[in-house]
């Protein structure tokens, strides 16, 4: 998959809005646990949020959110590409 940075410069702000872009049977790298929050909104396809064991599908026009207190990722079950609004703070990616 791909990541796109939307504010090049966010890695010094509070929040890191980013677009994911993941393939068919593909996924993001997984993130360690970390202080703050995460949030997405799925613009097209859908993906499977994943954090430590417990697996949650979100789908186009869907959104997720959660504390990043376990490790986390995304995959993309699908046979499209997905792609992800991707809002994280602190920055981390």
């Amino acid at each position: 998959g791909t990541i796109t940075w939307l504010v090049p410069t966010a890695q010094k702000n509070r929040m890191e809005p980013i677009l994911v872009e993941i393939g068919p049977g593909g996924e993001s790298p997984e993130d360690d646990p970390h202080e703050g929050e995460e949030f997405g909104y799925v613009l097209s396809g859908s993906v499977q949020v994943i954090i430590g064991d417990r697996v949650e599908r979100a789908r186009k026009d869907e959104s997720f959110y959660f504390k990043p207190t376990e490790p986390h990722k995304l995959r993309n079950p699908g046979k499209t590409v997905a792609r992800v609004l991707w809002v994280s703070t602190p920055p981390s990616f």
